[in-house]
């Protein structure tokens, strides 16, 4: 006895001549797909937890050692006992610094008002714009803000050197410390790479003008990126870092080290002793994805990024 079967042999039986419907396993194909995504999304998301943690345990050890070690510096190297300066002979209006600085009545006047001018600018002009910056991404925020503004004891002190040795004015001097004004952004190390670029894109639609950025994410004794602003209207330079916390806490554990070094006093041993306290600690500094390839700036025109 045979079969009847239908006159379109593609059909199955049973069918009534209807395309075989495969929205079925079209349906379990995109669900299996996207709970093999989301499966993977979270893998990668522990992993990442996980090495952040480990990065975080490492850090915390190594900052403790830090500041364990810079507590035996100062046992074999004491801070120097400097009397404060005698300025009971000095006349009315000048300052003296307790190294070696000295500016008389007249210079001191005038770098006074330049300090004036600076508060001015700082508070009109380039803090609003930096606060404005700021809350364009919530994903990061500037640190240190409160410290924004150098003294005008840390002004004079750089000062010094410039008019006494470059001959220049109290105004062109003052003019010429990058950081009398000074931001720090920090931001979570996955985020920080895009993040400084665009808050370089940023500072730039504000009308700053970039003069240099210095990227030291390679370097052995600081990691993070350096970069000085001109605001145009008044010429006024001002000092931008770019930070991860840990990156920010480095700098801070390491900053007496690195005034130390800058005074050229240190002997041979000392010298290698505090560099070897700087690279201790800039070694366990975690590298942000990417941010080695944040290109230096040094001449105007270019573009940093």
């Amino acid at each position: 006895m045979g079969i009847d079967r239908p006159d379109n042999p593609d059909v199955p039986p049973g069918n009534d001549g209807q395309q075989p419907d495969a929205s079925p396993a079209e349906t379990r194909y995109r669900e299996e797909y996207y709970h093999a995504l989301r499966t993977q999304v979270a893998q990668e998301a522990r992993a990442q937890d996980r090495q952040q943690a480990t990065e975080a345990d490492t850090w915390a050890e190594t900052a403790d050692q830090a500041r364990w070690m810079w507590g035996e510096y100062h046992r074999r190297w004491p801070p120097e006992e400097r009397p404060p300066a005698d300025k009971s002979g000095d006349p009315p209006g000048s300052w003296r610094s307790d190294s070696s600085g000295y500016l008389d009545s007249a210079t001191n006047a005038r770098i006074e008002a330049e300090c004036d001018r600076i508060v001015e600018r700082e508070q009109e002009k380039i803090s609003p714009a930096m606060r404005d910056t700021e809350n364009q991404d919530p994903t990061r925020h500037l640190i240190g803000f409160e410290h924004r503004r150098k003294s005008r004891d840390g002004i004079k002190e750089k000062v010094c050197a410039t008019i006494n040795d470059f001959n220049r004015s109290p105004e062109q001097a003052v003019s010429l410390v990058p950081d009398a004004i000074r931001y720090t952004f920090q931001y979570e190390e996955a985020c920080y790479s895009q993040g400084v670029r665009l808050d370089i894109a940023r500072l730039k639609d504000q009308g700053f003008t970039l003069d240099i950025l210095k990227n030291s994410w390679s370097d052995d004794q600081y990691k993070g990126i350096n970069s000085r602003w001109i605001e145009p209207d008044t010429d006024q330079r001002f000092e931008v870092q770019f930070h991860t916390r840990i990156s920010f806490e480095a700098k801070q554990i390491t900053h007496d080290a690195y005034e130390r070094l800058r005074t050229r006093q240190p002997d041979l041993f000392e010298h290698m002793v505090l560099e070897a306290f700087q690279r201790k600690v800039a070694d366990s500094v975690p590298v942000p994805p990417g941010a080695t390839e944040i290109l230096d700036y040094q001449e105007r025109g270019k573009s940093a990024g």
